[in-house]
């Protein structure tokens, strides 16, 4: 396993972390609780030690699940990302609430849930733009100064945001998606980290056409969010990256490796990356993803494969 120095944070982070979106088994495919768990255990036990998780997903089930896999590990030797700020209501619809009264009502069920007493970074998933930053920085240092967490993080926010939130507190952590097929917040992503401010990123493989599982458009169900969240599933994006599949499938040929070997390593051999979230839904998926640290991609491999990428318009 490799490890990045967050400034901030001052403790080292592995460069692939768990991601947990899909383990809460809400419109993501199917998936089971049971290998779940195995597949986050198996990650840890290959020196993974950021788990990331959020209340949303699957209204709390990701966060449980994740507080029953870590039961019998010490707490000391992993770091908790979770989140705040994204609260169902009646009509099944999400709404961005990250009042004062929301974050200290939502930290205490994601401490519940985790079963834990303290969170390592807590994120504002989304901006709340109905509720002033002041507030939402104001419960976070709080929180901050009890012990309740240890850093505070934003998800989803442009510079622009991130700026307003530091005239209130210290952010020491961003979380946006970043991968081959979107690199649209790669200069963000650049400029926190010249300011000390570490990466997290999701979607890191893609949801999942980074791994080379879908060669032919899938089917998946209506409502899974892989059809509405991303648009890798839709014209004229994915034929670009079917096509770009290609260019991977020789670079991983080579290596002996795996297309979402290849992924990770483009993605985590990049400075601005902190460390690259990747959902994993077995202990297959959990070995593969870690074997990407058995070797890298060389510096004519990374200006291929982004050459290749300009080349597609991705």
């Amino acid at each position: 396993m490799r490890y990045r120095h967050f400034q901030k944070a001052n403790a080292d982070i592995s460069s692939i972390a768990i991601g947990t979106w899909a383990i809460g088994g809400q419109n993501y495919g199917e998936v089971n609780r049971e290998d779940s768990i195995r597949a986050i255990r198996r990650m840890v036990e290959l020196g993974v030690n950021l788990i990331d998780t959020a209340p949303v997903y699957g209204n709390g089930a990701s966060e449980m699940i994740v507080g029953e896999a870590i039961r019998d590990i010490p707490r000391e030797s992993l770091f908790l990302s979770t989140k705040f700020g994204i609260v169902p209501d009646f009509r099944s619809k999400m709404r961005k609430v990250a009042s004062y009264e929301n974050v200290m009502r939502e930290v205490q069920s994601s401490l519940i849930n985790l079963k834990t007493d303290y969170i390592d970074f807590y994120f504002i998933h989304y901006p709340d733009e109905k509720t002033n930053i002041a507030q939402t920085m104001t419960a976070l240092m709080e929180l901050k100064e009890k012990g309740a967490i240890r850093n505070i993080g934003v998800s989803n926010f442009s510079l622009a945001q991130i700026e307003q939130a530091e005239a209130y507190g210290e952010i020491d952590v961003v979380q946006p998606p970043y991968s081959m097929v979107n690199r649209s917040f790669g200069d963000l992503m650049q400029a926190c980290h010249a300011k000390g401010i570490d990466s997290m990123t999701y979607a890191s493989l893609g949801a999942g056409i980074l791994t080379g599982a879908y060669r032919s458009m899938p089917d998946f169900a209506k409502d899974d969010l892989r059809w509405s969240f991303y648009d890798f599933y839709r014209e004229p994006k994915f034929s670009k990256i079917m096509d770009f599949l290609s260019v991977m499938d020789k670079i991983a040929s080579a290596h002996h490796a795996t297309v979402a070997q290849v992924a990770i390593n483009w993605s985590t051999q990049k400075a601005f990356v902190g460390t690259a979230l990747c959902g994993v839904r077995n202990v297959k998926q959990a070995e593969d993803n870690c074997a990407a640290f058995t070797w890298e991609l060389s510096a004519d491999e990374m200006r291929l494969l982004d050459d290749e990428l300009d080349k597609r318009g991705i």
